[in-house]
């Protein structure tokens, strides 16, 4: 009987960050300064690793994996944005909602998979160093990469279809930036408590396997490099280990703000200040953190402009 009321949507309309004109003109400086600084340092980090062989290692390939994964995640939400705040429009259509869900689900999901392979690299290489080379060969590293993405397909396409399975009625309007899952049960028809509750035990679970992979590796590092008689080794076990720690700390946190925290009818600006955290951030510091840790990639880059 109620289904009967709902009409087809063909477009939502996003959040907005102001109605002010000189807010928005802010809004579109400050999202193009960080998407065109993401863009340059993933593309440098994949240039450099790509053209220097001495960067041809299994853990330069997990790092210009995640670079490419950051120039995804980023280009799927900006671009998007940046001109609703030209055109002082908030309007998305249906398909573009549906496409902006399914690749940013593929490049987030992607994105821990790829971090708990490289805290697997870490372990081989510091605890089991005379093993390292046998089992991180190439034709492993590139079977990790391509399950990493072909099951983060998979699983947007499965959360992508039953997301949009839902008739959407009463209002088309989300309470996000971009379209974001948790916030697209907001305006569907059904029962959104149970849907939304489930989605989220679903992709806590997955987050919190990762996360426990990851954390029980780092015990086992720091357990070994604390049997390493030389503070030489020690601090480069640690060192290798730092920017990845960080990287995963950022993301983790960051989405779990955002994620675990009671949703309210009108988000404050806390909220989205928090959505631009998780969502773009990262994206930008990765390679920042990545390259200034990592002196490979510093010697390749020094290289590189003695060259030019």
């Amino acid at each position: 009987m109620m289904m009967s009321n709902c009409t087809t949507v063909t477009e939502f309309l996003l959040l907005g960050f102001s109605d002010a004109l000189e807010l928005q003109r802010l809004h579109l400086a400050i999202f193009l300064i960080i998407c065109l600084a993401a863009l340059i340092w993933n593309l440098l980090v994949i240039t450099l690793i790509g053209f220097d062989s001495h960067l041809h290692t299994p853990m330069h390939f997990f790092l210009m994996n995640l670079s490419i994964l950051d120039i995804g995640s980023i280009s799927v939400i900006v671009p998007r944005s940046m001109p609703n705040s030209i055109l002082n429009t908030r309007l998305i259509s249906y398909s573009g909602c549906v496409t902006q869900v399914f690749f940013y689900l593929i490049f987030i999901t992607t994105d821990f998979a790829i971090l708990t392979i490289m805290a697997y690299d870490r372990y081989m290489a510091i605890c089991k160093p005379l093993h390292y080379e046998i089992v991180m060969n190439r034709r492993v590293c590139l079977q990790m990469a391509a399950t990493a993405w072909s099951s983060a397909i998979l699983y947007s396409a499965l959360h992508t279809g039953n997301t949009f399975r839902l008739p959407f009625c009463h209002s088309n309007f989300i309470n996000q930036f971009f379209c974001e899952v948790p916030h697209l049960f907001r305006p569907s028809f059904l029962d959104v408590f149970t849907s939304e509750i489930q989605i989220l035990i679903f992709g806590a679970c997955l987050a919190a396997g990762c996360i426990v992979f990851i954390f029980v590796s780092y015990i086992q590092i720091f357990t070994t490099g604390l049997r390493i008689p030389s503070e030489q080794g020690w601090h480069k076990a640690i060192s290798t280990c730092l920017p990845h720690i960080i990287v995963v700390l950022l993301l983790g946190s960051t989405a779990s703000i955002a994620y675990v925290k009671p949703r309210s009818g009108s988000p404050s600006a806390l909220d989205l200040l928090v959505s631009v955290v998780y969502s773009m951030i990262p994206p930008m510091m990765n390679p920042v953190t990545y390259s200034m840790r990592n002196k490979d990639i510093k010697a390749a880059l020094r290289q590189l402009l003695s060259w030019r």
